[in-house]
């Protein structure tokens, strides 16, 4: 059963992460209409925090390896020091949040990355997200915000990558609302010229995404990023929103969309 819009809204860490660029985003999201959700990072205050405590942080492909040291590290930082800032920041506009990583409710259940030619350590690959469980929150009127870490159900706490958090929430909320998710980054959408960044591409289909691609306009990480946006709306997420961090209503950036959606073009 379908119950209305529902907005799932991913933002990275920077903006969470300094007081100014938090306080006009927790502005923005107040403002959306109708039920939603917040799915934040937290990296640099992870590298910060594990520097200051002799913890060296390793990067791999823009993936943070994680020993047992730095997942202690990023579960106070994600799970505590960013998480409860964004709740407390929510609650004091009169918005009722709850801040909760996957083993919260035991809403998303992962398992430990396989050793292939890395190994990330305690690093999860979603493997179930309790959508009903979101789902009677957000009917309930309360705002969930996500932390960047999931559980295996053996106790263990594992790191997972935010994008990965907001797509497969958005998978697991796709049964009872119309869902939009929103990546919130560092441009303006999905640029045609690199070098401009007014060069928007308004609306991307799947076969407008072949071309852009075998034409070099879409290419290194976006390429990826899109393909999770496609699996979210084969998934039967509504659309995906790919835009800048001061725009979070959707009303801006790159749609990701499969005709015959308003505004989708083939």
């Amino acid at each position: 059963m379908v119950n209305g819009q529902c907005s799932i809204i991913k933002v990275g860490g920077k903006i969470v992460e300094e007081p100014e660029s938090l306080q006009r985003l927790l502005d923005d999201f107040v403002a959306i209409k109708g039920p939603k959700v917040l799915v934040h990072g937290g990296g640099r205050s992870a590298t910060k925090i594990a520097a200051q405590l002799g913890i060296e942080s390793q990067m791999v492909n823009g993936r943070r390896i994680t020993d047992a040291d730095m997942l202690r590290v990023v579960t106070m930082v994600y799970g505590g020091l960013v998480n409860k800032n964004i709740v407390a920041g929510l609650q004091a506009r009169g918005v009722n949040a709850v801040g909760l990583t996957g083993a919260d409710m035991n809403v998303i259940l992962s398992d430990k990355r396989p050793v292939k030619d890395i190994d990330y350590g305690f690093v999860g690959d979603v493997k179930q997200v309790d959508g009903a469980q979101l789902a009677n929150l957000l009917q309930a009127g309360i705002v969930p915000v996500m932390a960047p870490l999931t559980h295996d159900g053996r106790g263990n706490l594992l790191n997972t990558n935010a994008d990965t958090i907001a797509a497969e929430t958005a998978k697991g909320l796709a049964p009872y609302f119309d869902v939009t998710l929103i990546y919130c980054f560092e441009k303006k959408g999905v640029l045609r010229d690199e070098a401009d960044d007014d060069s928007v591409i308004p609306t991307i289909t799947p076969q407008q995404f072949k071309e852009l691609v075998e034409q070099g306009v879409v290419q290194g990480g976006m390429i990826p990023k899109l393909e999770n946006a496609f699996q979210a709306i084969d998934a039967g997420v509504k659309q995906v929103v790919i835009t800048a961090a001061n725009a979070i209503d959707g009303q801006q950036g790159t749609l990701i969309c499969n005709p015959p959606i308003l505004n989708c073009k083939q």
